[in-house]
Order: structure tokens, then C-alpha cells, then sequence
């Protein structure tokens, strides 16, 4: 008890000691946020509670738009032909500062906070990947940089966009498209996550697509001769895929989901369909997997005799890295320091850590330092690679759940609904301002990163994976 008051108050002596060091803007921003605190966390909590999947989260995205409105912000709702989509922009002239908020759930993984699983709604979505606090720390952001322009000790323009369905979809594509980073300079966005790093590291590119097989019904037991299994096609086709797994690059990815195996047993079922997913560090690998899996759907269907059709979902790139902006956050990382928790919060981790199978050592808030860049790295993908390979992108992850907690699952929500998940959603609304305030202050700041994004794109010229309008109402 006693060396754990002692570390909370070396923490306490830590922080105020850096703050001693910011300038007087990032003390500026440090205030509006604290001043702005308990309104946010009220946002994130009601986000956390409407749990909205993607495309579907209309409440959520109007509790962000309504209160960037009242704050002063410029809303324009419903951008890009997304009903959730919007912006909300303050000043005027260059730089232009954007910063990513998203605000999407994921089914079934409703829960209460609470360090043992424990559904809040049985069978209702969850904020398992943390997002109700990734769009309420983003705003945060942005009202904190508004006040700063407000004041006349910035000058340009910040811009917030609310961007949902990146559990599903990747609506951030079509964003993309329809061109909302065309005007901006750099780009600010974070995720929660076990650690607090200025993340230098890329994801996985991918591409989802939609496979259907049509066959002819019959009887399947008195004449399946008159039969076409579209079932049949199915099984053939995940077969391929899974003999195939043993010849991609060690790097890359193959999922899959079945959507429609058929109805009932007696009948030989004349549909089928299934969801796809391939995945790669590098989208230049990626593609000719994703040309070979699809024509596996063809070999299938030869096969089982019956029709297919290939529909594409989207499809998203690699995160473009920017080392010249990590090193901007990374700076401000150490000028915040480490979160510090209460003893209730250090069990709640434990107690996470313990229902999971995890060793129970409890929260990771120490600054870590700025890592070399992995060439193939693992873990996920999102549809922030879009918008890297569009304009400079500055990345942070920050703690909100206990060490080596399973990400996308109950216990990230456990964590996201309470003290542990408002603390580090705080944080990063802090580290981000502050690095967007270097950015307003210091143009040779901006001209750095625009710098390397430039050299590390270098002549490759996007193309979006995608081929219609949004797909809305389709979940």
C-alpha cells in the first residue's frame, strides 16, 4: 500500500515537472481539455452505451456533431453520401490540421463493466476496439486547438472528421474519394490500445469480397440427381483456399466467413454465399493472392456445375508510415508522462488479465520508446491507410485496457465504459493537440513530414478499392 501511494506520487512530481517544461500554448490546451473533461468522457460513456455497428450509428455521430456544434464548430453532416459521415472545421488559411474520429461497435460484444464477462444487453454489439472513446478524444482535440485559433495564438484551420464503419467496410475510402483530405496538410489520429507509443508501425492491406454460388434445388433424398449443390461449390471452394494457405507468403492472410450454407438439410440448396478476406503487409503481395483466390470461386463452381458471381466489398492499404510526426508526438508523449491509476483501477486490470488467462501485472502507462519501423509487421488493418497514402499521417496508440488484453473482445469494453478507459482517452486528447499545436506553430515541422510522406509514397499512385456508393443498409 505504502510503495504504491509513493509511485502514484513520484507520478503526480513527474507530470508537474513536465508540465513546468510545455510552452504556453500546450498549457493552454492541457487546460481546455481538463476544462472539457467530464463533458467528453460524458460522450464517449453515451457512445459506449448506444453501441452502433457500422453504418448504423446515427445517434452516436450526432452526439459528436451536436456538440462540436455547440462548441463553435463549422458541421457539415452527411458528407461523402455517408448519413454518418461528417465534418467540423474552425479558422481560416493554411495549415490544415485534420484529426480522425471514429465511433463504430462491434456485434455481439455487449458487457458490462465489470472484470468477468458479463453481457450488458445479450446479444447487443460492444465497443470491443474502444472506438466510442477514439471519436470523443479526437474532438476533444480539435475544441482544444479551436480554442487556441479562437484566441489568436494559432492561426489556420482545423478540421474533424467523423468517419464510421471502420469495423465493416472501411467507410473512410469512400471519404477518401470524395476528396475531404484534399485540403490538408497532415493528418492526427489515434487508437486504443495496452501502451502508449507514438506508433511508427504499419498494418496489413486487404481486400473484401462477396462470393455467391447459384445452383438448382432438388429433393436430397428422393432425386438429388436433379441437383446442383450450390453448398457443394462452397465446401470446394474453402477447400481450395485452405490447401491454397500452405503457398501464400508467410506475411499474408486468408479469412473467411459463410453467410449462406443453405437452409435446411432435405434439400439440396440451390445458394450459397460466403465473405472473403486477404490480407498482406504490402498491397503490391496482396493483390495477385486475392487474383488467385478468385479464380478458385471459379474452379469451384466448374466443379459443383453451378453459377457464381464475385462482388467487391473494398478494400484498404497498408499504413503509409511517418517517422518525421512520430518523433513530434513522441516528444509530447514525454512532456504528458505516464498515466497513473488508482489501486481500484490496478485490481480492475488484474481482474481482466485473470478472466482472459493473461498474467495479472496489471496497466502498462510507461512511455515507450520511439521504435524502428518493421518491414512486415502483423496485427490488423485499417482504413486510416487510405488516408495515409493521401496525406501525412501522425499516429498514437495510448493505454485504456490492461496488458495483453485480447483486443475486439468483452474486455476492452469492460475497460472502455469506466475510469481506466476515460483516463486514457484523456490523454490522448492531450498528446494530440499538442502535437497539432507544433504543427500550427512551426511550418518547418509541417514541411518535414510532407517531406517524407513524399519520399515514401514516391511514385506509386493510389487507386481506391472500391466500386460503387457506400454500401448503406447492407449489414
Amino acid at each position: 500500500m505504502k510503495q504504491l501511494s509513493t509511485l502514484v506520487l513520484l507520478g503526480l512530481l513527474s507530470v508537474s515537472l513536465n508540465a513546468q517544461k510545455m510552452n504556453s500554448t500546450k498549457k493552454a490546451i492541457v487546460a481546455s481539455v481538463e476544462n472539457h473533461k467530464e463533458n467528453l468522457i460524458q460522450i464517449s460513456d453515451s457512445i459506449w452505451a448506444l453501441a452502433e455497428t457500422a453504418f448504423n450509428e446515427s445517434q452516436s455521430a450526432e452526439v459528436l456533431a451536436d456538440y462540436a456544434e455547440k462548441k463553435g464548430l463549422k458541421v457539415t453532416r452527411g458528407v461523402a453520401d455517408i448519413p454518418t459521415a461528417f465534418t467540423a472545421t474552425y479558422g481560416s488559411g493554411k495549415p490544415v490540421i485534420s484529426v480522425l474520429g471514429e465511433f463504430d461497435a462491434l456485434p455481439g460484444l455487449s458487457q458490462k463493466t465489470v472484470p468477468t464477462k458479463d453481457p450488458r444487453i445479450d446479444g447487443a454489439p460492444g465497443h470491443g476496439c474502444g472506438h466510442n472513446m477514439f471519436g470523443a478524444a479526437s474532438l476533444g482535440a480539435a475544441i482544444a486547438i479551436k480554442e487556441q485559433i479562437e484566441s489568436g495564438k494559432l492561426q489556420g484551420t482545423v478540421k474533424f472528421l467523423g468517419t464510421p464503419a471502420e469495423e465493416k467496410y472501411f467507410a473512410k475510402v469512400w471519404m477518401v474519394e470524395a476528396g475531404l483530405w484534399d485540403d490538408v496538410d497532415v493528418n492526427v489520429s489515434w487508437h486504443p490500445g495496452a501502451n502508449i507509443e507514438a506508433d511508427v508501425q504499419s498494418g496489413l492491406s486487404l481486400i473484401d469480397f462477396i462470393v455467391e454460388f447459384y445452383g438448382q434445388a432438388a429433393h436430397a433424398s428422393a432425386d438429388p440427381w436433379n441437383g446442383r449443390s450450390a453448398s457443394d461449390a462452397l465446401e470446394l471452394y474453402t477447400t481450395g483456399m485452405n490447401y491454397y494457405r500452405e503457398h501464400i507468403k508467410p506475411t499474408s492472410r486468408i479469412h473467411y466467413h459463410i453467410q449462406d450454407g443453405g437452409q435446411v438439410v432435405n434439400v439440396v440448396p440451390d445458394y450459397s454465399k460466403i465473405w472473403v478476406r486477404v490480407r498482406d503487409p504490402k498491397r503490391k503481395v496482396m493483390l495477385p493472392t486475392y487474383e488467385r483466390v478468385k479464380k478458385m470461386a471459379e474452379g469451384a463452381a466448374i466443379m459443383a456445375d453451378v453459377d457464381y458471381k464475385i462482388s467487391l466489398v473494398s478494400g484498404i492499404y497498408e499504413v503509409l508510415v511517418n517517422r518525421a510526426g512520430g518523433e513530434i508526438m513522441q516528444k509530447n508523449l514525454e512532456l504528458l508522462g505516464p498515466i497513473t491509476y488508482t489501486e481500484e483501477e490496478i485490481a480492475f486490470g488484474k481482474g481482466i488479465q485473470k478472466a482472459t488467462g493473461k498474467p495479472e501485472v496489471g496497466m502498462d502507462s510507461k512511455i515507450e520508446p520511439l521504435r524502428e519501423t518493421e518491414k512486415n509487421p502483423g496485427g490488423g488493418s485499417t482504413d486510416v491507410g487510405d488516408v495515409s497514402w493521401n496525406v501525412p499521417n501522425i499516429n498514437l496508440s495510448v493505454t485504456v485496457a490492461p496488458k495483453d488484453t485480447p483486443w475486439h473482445s468483452w474486455a476492452v469494453v469492460a475497460c472502455g465504459g469506466m475510469s481506466i478507459g476515460h483516463k486514457g482517452m484523456v490523454y490522448a486528447t492531450k498528446a494530440m493537440a499538442m502535437t497539432m499545436a507544433d504543427l500550427f506553430e512551426n511550418p518547418k515541422l509541417v514541411t518535414k513530414v510532407k517531406e517524407e510522406f513524399k519520399t515514401r509514397k514516391g511514385d506509386e499512385k493510389y487507386e481506391a478499392m472500391i466500386d460503387g456508393p457506400p454500401p448503406i443498409g447492407n449489414n
